[in-house]
């Protein structure tokens, strides 16, 4: 029997990272990067517009420097066709597409968790409601 530990076992000596972990959650840092992640593994290149519609709540300027952000670490394609009036399409590489893979387990968890975490939110706004009157 092997005494090694398992790949996927945080090493706190990893150069920049804490762990594996650590390395991912700064790639999906921010509220928004995730859901593009998802959005854009539904079904191929997506354009500007669909993506805004898609993630509800998000402004302009944070979904234009999100998308820069996962652009820069090679996680997302952008597509200029350089035309009139622009176009540009959006897509995932090999790297996205992979971690896109590794958030549908959260997607799944989210989904068949959505009442107990509805429940926990709406307790946790009577926690700052109390604390306001208190």
């Amino acid at each position: 029997m092997s005494t090694e530990p398992p790949a996927t076992t945080c090493d706190p000596t990893l150069p920049g990272f804490t762990c594996g972990l650590d390395a991912t959650l700064r790639v999906i840092s921010g509220k928004w990067k995730p859901l593009i992640l998802y959005f854009l593994a539904q079904g191929g290149p997506t354009r500007y517009g669909e993506l805004r519609r898609a993630i509800r709540d998000v402004s302009d300027k944070v979904l234009i420097q999100q998308l820069k952000e996962l652009e820069a670490d090679g996680l997302v394609k952008r597509t200029d066709y350089k035309e009139v009036p622009p176009r540009v399409d959006y897509s995932l590489t090999a790297l996205g597409v992979s971690l896109a893979e590794a958030l549908v387990p959260l997607c799944t968890w989210g989904t068949e968790n959505m009442a107990a975490v509805t429940r926990v939110f709406a307790e946790r706004a009577t926690w700052s409601r109390k604390g306001a009157t208190a």
